[in-house]
């Protein structure tokens, strides 16, 4: 075991360099991103602890550090050490040893197991769990399950280290290595070494820059092909994030020299070798020369292909008589229908597909379930299905049938990465109802449209006002405009919904015109909209936070984080959603004794913490714009578990990155859900984000309250600006072509 001097050197702030080696003690601070970190270690020659400050890619309590530095004394921390250089060594000592493998660093092992192992196997502990790891089962408490789970953590963290080692001296962030070893496995480095910009393709949260970062450090060249290829695949994909499923081909090779600086006959080079390969494909559409991912373009035909099938196809069997059905599911269910719900309902009886279009409380539920009724009484199977999680489950309590989402309904099979449901396999119904279609995107639509069955009804339920999905495609206003299939556009307003300024404001602002405001003071028990003016974002800021922590909650008697949600339509800024999530959760939930937290990607995750889903995750079920509550945080094993509705999930650490705090969300998140209260915040430095379609889909979020607050003129901009961003694609041209 290394030893400490009992001497206490003589150390002059601001001197010299000075050398210095010892046990770390406790890691008070590490930032993957940069590898800066805060130790506290019991160094050689050190009576008391010393703090070293420097960076490290990974650092655990128990290593070995040799660090070069200059000595400073910080009028907040007292004096440290500045170092220059640092490195770890693992552990000799049997101390080292035990704090070691106690830190949480091998899942399986915390300090009670620590102790344990350490007394039994002493410093030959390591080659234990590595070369013998059955002996394990010898320390009371170990069984087959954990002895497997320690050797497979144990062999994980020490690629997860070499990957994090080589990332840091490529001045990349190593946040993201368990991420790359999950994907890569054992042969992680070599594959980085080989074409590094495979990290942008394959690894969430890696873009081509940092990919870029450690190319340029490999030895790759600016002007080599295998760069410039990577550039087209990168832009390629971000455009598909925007909503696109092509680019212009002269907008492509603009960008990507833009992004290259390299000469125009790399970029030209680049694309023919993709096309050669097939890894794009090129197709002339509206007098434009558009570049595809292959499987956009492919899920484009298969959509144009099955909506004209289904579109051409002979009227329905069996046959059902409108004027008979309709007067009957009116007896049935005690509602009279109105003129142009009944001409909806003989519009979808007599087609094998429809889709039905309105905004709210124009009675597109009460066509759903009028329809179902009738098609049930005639013994016809129904599926119900819907994009999100919270979109089932809205359609499930409308209907009272049981509604899944698109993922569950086509039984997606992670391991293999592809639906069991597809045109071979195809879903046992003869009815399908798909609610909040305009979610959808164009590869999810082709892969439902496979499944469905040729014979059976096909009934697309959604609001085309509403925001476009978040993936690629126009999907529901492209079918719409197209003319192919039967529409019903509903846009009458029901007496029950009458009486609600939420429905009447929404359908105000999708014509263009300023809804009614309630003067300031008017908040009757009846009232559900209203608009707070106030001038300055600090002002706005400050109101929101007060009347989501105390107003609201006191007037309604609802939970302030899980009942209200607050919505934004952009990133950054006072009021981006960033800033927002921020403030409301020191608001909300702020740091206590009894509540763990942990700190990854960025972000302070604590326990009972509201959070979202960022990204589709198969192997959890649990998809973009889910939103749960943190639960439990398991510092020793590395987890947390968020409660989604009745669903509980467990995240890894390395995982985190798909979560983000949800106290505030974009509007663009939200959509497929509802809450029971909403709350914007409006103001001028939002310009480029004051659409129509994005206050129309926010204000359609809220059930019992929306509450607006911030500046006349930005709401005014917003009600005003009918643009929205045009996406490029071919599906509109397909439908049309074959119609």
């Amino acid at each position: 075991m290394k030893s400490r001097s009992s001497r206490q050197p003589n150390i002059t702030p601001g001197g010299p360099e000075d050398a210095l080696s010892g046990l770390v003690e406790r890691v008070t601070f590490h930032n993957p991103e940069n590898g800066f970190c805060v130790l506290k270690v019991q160094a050689e020659g050190h009576r008391e602890l010393v703090c070293v400050v420097g960076t490290l890619p990974a650092v655990t309590p128990g290593e070995w550090i040799t660090a070069q530095g200059t000595w400073q004394r910080d009028k907040d921390h007292g004096l440290q050490m500045k170092a220059r250089t640092l490195k770890t060594q693992p552990p000799t000592s049997l101390e080292g040893i035990e704090k070691y493998l106690g830190s949480g660093l091998i899942k399986g092992i915390g300090p009670v197991y620590a102790t344990k192992l350490v007394k039994k196997f002493g410093e030959q502990v390591f080659d234990i769990i590595e070369y013998q790891s059955k002996r394990l089962e010898e320390v009371d408490g170990i069984g087959r399950e954990r002895r497997q789970r320690i050797k497979e953590a144990w062999a994980e963290q020490k690629v997860v280290r070499d990957i994090m080692l080589f990332l840091h001296a490529h001045g990349v962030s190593t946040n993201r290595a368990a991420r790359i070893y999950k994907t890569y496995g054992e042969d992680a480095v070599a594959i980085i070494r080989a074409n590094p910009y495979t990290l942008a393709r394959d690894i969430h949260g890696i873009g081509f820059h940092s990919a870029d970062a450690v190319a340029m450090k490999l030895g790759f060249e600016q002007d080599s092909l295998l760069r410039a290829r990577g550039a087209i695949d990168h832009l390629l994909t971000e455009a598909t994030g925007e909503g696109h499923c092509a680019l212009p081909r002269e907008e492509l090779i603009q960008a990507a020299l833009r992004l290259l600086e390299v000469g125009e006959n790399i970029v030209e080079q680049a694309l023919e070798r993709h096309l050669h390969d097939q890894r794009v494909t090129l197709e002339r559409i509206g007098g434009k020369e558009l570049i595809f991912l292959p499987h956009l373009r492919v899920a484009e035909e298969i959509i144009a292909s099955r909506l004209h099938h289904l579109a051409d196809a002979a009227a329905p069997t069996p046959f059902i008589d409108p004027d008979k059905a309709i007067p009957w599911v009116e007896q049935k269910t005690g509602r009279t229908l109105s003129h142009s719900q009944r001409e909806a309902l003989r519009i979808a009886l007599g087609h094998r597909i429809v889709v039905i279009t309105g905004g709210p409380g124009v009675g597109k539920t009460t066509l759903v379930q009028s329809l179902l009724m009738i098609l049930r009484a005639k013994k016809l199977r129904c599926l119900l299905t819907a994009p999100t999680g919270r979109a089932a489950q809205r359609l499930s309590e409308a209907t009272q049938l049981e509604a899944k989402t698109i993922h569950r309904l086509l039984e997606f099979l992670p391991a293999k990465g592809r639906f069991q449901r597809d045109v071979d396999n195809p879903l046992e119904t003869d009815v399908l109802v798909v609610d909040e279609t305009s979610m959808v995107d164009v590869p999810l639509m082709s892969r439902l449209l496979l499944a469905h069955p040729p014979t059976a009804r096909l009934i697309l339920v959604g609001d085309v006002d509403q925001l476009p999905s978040v993936g690629p495609g126009l999907v529901l206003p492209d079918i719409i405009r197209s003319g192919v299939v039967p529409v019903v556009h509903l846009k009458e307003i029901f007496r029950q919904s009458g009486g609600s300024q939420i429905i009447e404001a929404a359908h105000a602002i999708n014509e263009g015109r300023l809804p009614t405001l309630p003067e300031p003071g008017s908040e009757s028990a009846s009232n559900d909209f209203f608009f707070l003016e106030r001038e300055e974002p600090e002002e706005i800021l400050s109101t929101l936070l007060t009347i989501v922590r105390d107003r609201i909650p006191k007037r309604l008697g609802v939970d302030p984080i899980m009942d209200i949600q607050v919505l934004a339509p952009m990133h950054r800024g006072t009021l981006g959603i960033g800033e927002l999530n921020l403030k409301l959760q020191a608001c909300l939930n702020p740091p206590q004794q009894h509540r763990t937290e942990t700190s990854a990607y960025g972000t302070v995750f604590r326990e009972g913490d509201k959070v979202l889903q960022t990204s589709n995750n198969y192997d959890k079920e649990v998809f973009n714009g889910d939103i749960g509550r943190i639960k439990t945080i398991n510092i020793a094993e590395k987890n947390l578990t968020v409660h989604f509705d009745v669903r509980k999930v467990v995240y890894d650490f390395s995982e985190l990155d798909e979560l983000t705090l949800a106290y505030a969300i974009t509007i663009h998140k939200s959509q497929g859900s509802e809450f029971p209260v909403v709350v914007m915040p409006l103001a001028m430095q939002q310009y480029l984000l004051l659409q129509r379609n994005l206050l129309y889909t926010g204000l359609t979020r809220g059930r019992s309250l929306v509450m607006l607050l911030g500046q006349k003129k930005a709401f005014t901009t917003a009600v005003h600006n009918a643009s929205t961003r045009f996406r490029y694609g071919g599906l509109f041209s397909r439908l049309k072509a074959k119609s």
